[in-house]
């Protein structure tokens, strides 16, 4: 992988290989297919897996998983709750082939579908964003990610983001709030938070 070969490549250039691995999340067994040049080929990162041990499933409504890979935020919200249509959002061309090819196997294609940003449609607005958001795009480039989406929150919504300590978690929620985003921690745990963002 070269230097410019990150998971959050528009195309990446390494050779595709598929990699299946089993995801068990919210009570329900996720069958998913990841891959090389996409996050956390072969596994449940860290950081999402706590996501998914601090928090419940939601309760219904139009979900964006921000930054979504090869699906597994979004599918297990739309695995975990009946009522919730899921989009997901990438960047990369192959996780977003991943993330519907994944959809189309667990049965879910018809309340789950991964985009890129210029595929969604630009008055669609969400209940709630989920996201192990890409902290290693650089500080401004998150910056820019997170204020280009959360305005899309409807006004009761709410954004849920995992965060390493390390990475800068507790700063982030700092920014947040100054920018008219105030923002709590739902839980810490091995390192990491899950953030509860708001409207002010």
């Amino acid at each position: 992988m070269t230097n410019k070969d990150h998971y959050f490549s528009a195309d990446p250039s390494v050779p595709f290989t598929r990699e299946s691995f089993t995801a068990q999340v919210w009570g329900h067994s996720l069958d998913l297919v990841s891959g090389s040049g996409v996050f956390s080929r072969g596994h449940l990162d860290h950081a999402t897996a706590v996501l998914f041990r601090e928090t419940p499933p939601p309760v219904q409504g139009q979900f964006l998983d921000l930054g979504c890979g090869y699906g597994v935020i979004g599918l297990a919200i739309a695995k975990a709750v009946p009522l919730a249509n899921v989009t997901g959002l990438d960047v990369n061309e192959r996780a977003l082939l991943l993330a519907n090819e994944n959809a189309t196997s667990l049965g879910l294609d018809s309340r789950f579908v991964a985009a890129s940003a210029a595929q969604i449609p630009s008055d669609m607005t969400f209940d709630e964003i989920w996201s192990n958001p890409p902290i290693r795009i650089g500080k401004e480039a998150l910056h820019e990610l997170l204020l280009t989406w959360l305005p899309r929150l409807r006004p009761e919504g709410r954004a849920v983001m995992v965060v390493g300590k390390n990475l800068g978690a507790d700063s982030l929620q700092r920014w947040l709030g100054d920018q008219g985003w105030p923002t709590t921690r739902l839980a810490s745990a091995k390192g990491f938070r899950v953030l509860e963002t708001r409207r002010a």
